[in-house]
This record gives C-alpha cells, structure tokens and sequence, in this order.
C-alpha cells in the first residue's frame, strides 16, 4: 500500500494526494503535521517536522516535488512529456523546470495566504499582503505568457509539471487578490477543474 503522511489542508501534501489518484495507485493518507502534531514515528520517518512523508512498500521519501517524480517514474509515467528518445532528456527537464519554479511561487504567495486564511480579519497586515500580491502578480504574468501559446505547462497534453502550480493557482484565485488579468491561467484552470482528482482533492477550501 502507498501511504501518504500529511493534513490534506497542506499545499504539498494535496499535490501528492492528486498525483497519487492521476497516477492509479491504491493510496491511503494518515493525518500529520499543524494541529494533529508530529508522532515520534514520523519524526523517525522525517526530521523536518514538515509534510509530506510517503511510504511504499519499505521506501520512505519526504520533500513534494521528488515524490511526484517518483510517482510518475514508477507508476505513471504518462505523467512526463513525452518527446523523441534523443530528445527525451529535454522534455522532462521543461517538466522539472515549472516544478522548481513553483517553490519560488509559494514564497511569494505565502504571506497572503497566511494573512488572508489564518489571521483574523481585524489582525491582517494589509501592506504585507499588498507585497505578496504584487510578487504573485510578476511571477503569474510568466505563467501566463508560458500558456498563451500551449495548453498545458508542458505542451498539449496534462502532465507532472502542471501538479504543483495548478495547487497554488487554486489559492491564488480562491484568495481573488487584486493584480492583472491572467487570462490564460484562467482558462488552465478551468482545464484543472474538469480533472475529478484535482476538483475533489485539491480545488478544496482553504483553511
């Protein structure tokens, strides 16, 4: 069995829950981290005191982005662009490029939602969210310029580079912060929204 270690109120943790549904395999979860805390078990697992943590079978890995790639690398491998074997290399590090690139997104977006979904409202620093919408804004103007031309962050077809930022791009306009029109990742996110996996594991509320 796949087991996943990590609340699914977890940015990292839902892109490994709907990564695991994409990829077919039979999954389970456990609640770990924020309120639920960490076991000594799980710190044995993991010693970042973060999530997520995955087991499969006796292999243990923590850190998001590299369970997706393990994911894709051992169960779906459909998941990665796919491109002439001498050009193969290429097309996975396209792939590779928006899932680094995306942790640089959630530093970014980090203090507005932090903010906006775990400050009380009379509480909320305004100026410090107005900085990390702006910072969203630049970087999500690369993101749209990247889908004006392709329908998928790795070209025509839905892939493991569209995982990670397709998470942030639920809070960014769940959080519906004041910036410029991002008229192509709203349409990639409609394309998101249709993928049962990602409307039921990953387009949840924010808490």
């Amino acid at each position: 069995m796949f087991t996943i270690w990590g609340r699914l109120n977890s940015h990292n943790v839902k892109k490994v829950v709907w990564a695991a549904e994409e990829s077919g395999v039979e999954w389970q979860r456990h609640d770990v981290g924020g309120s639920f805390g960490y076991t000594h078990e799980y710190l044995a697992m993991n010693p970042n005191r973060l999530v997520p943590t995955i087991q499969d079978g006796e292999f243990v890995l923590w850190e998001s982005n590299a369970i997706l790639r393990y994911l894709a690398d051992a169960y779906a491998p459909r998941l990665w662009p796919t491109a002439p074997q001498t050009r193969a290399p290429q097309a996975r590090a396209k792939a590779d490029r928006w899932m680094d690139w995306q942790v640089a997104y959630a530093d970014a977006q980090r203090d507005a939602f932090l903010q906006c979904v775990r400050v009380a409202p009379e509480a909320r620093d305004a100026a410090l969210i107005a900085r990390s919408a702006q910072a969203c804004v630049a970087m999500m103007g690369i993101l749209d310029a990247e889908l004006a031309h392709q329908p998928w962050l790795t070209g025509d077809y839905f892939g493991i580079a569209d995982i990670p930022m397709g998470v942030y791009a639920h809070t960014w306009f769940t959080l519906n912060l004041p910036g410029a029109e991002m008229p192509h990742v709203a349409a990639w996110y409609a394309r998101l929204l249709t993928r049962p996996a990602f409307a039921r594991l990953a387009a949840v509320p924010l808490t």
